[in-house]
């Protein structure tokens, strides 16, 4: 059977990242509370001292967004 973008996407993000010294937060969110969402993790820990960032989104169906930010372990 075929595999589709969104089986191989599906299958990848259940993979575990090696221990990089960063935390990462994933969220699934209309476009608007996504952006919104982004804004205020940013504002909680900004690049400059946590080198804080959006590393990856994707669209969904129905205008969602679904991202993933990181920030510094060592914020904790």
């Amino acid at each position: 059977m075929p595999q589709r973008p969104r089986d191989l996407a599906d299958r990848m993000s259940e993979r575990r990242k090696p221990d990089d010294g960063f935390v990462r937060e994933t969220f699934t969110l209309p476009r608007l509370a996504a952006r919104a969402r982004a804004r205020a993790f940013l504002d909680s820990y900004p690049a400059a001292g946590y080198m804080s960032k959006v590393e990856s989104w994707r669209e969904l169906p129905d205008d969602r967004i679904e991202f993933t930010m990181r920030r510094l372990k060592s914020a904790d």
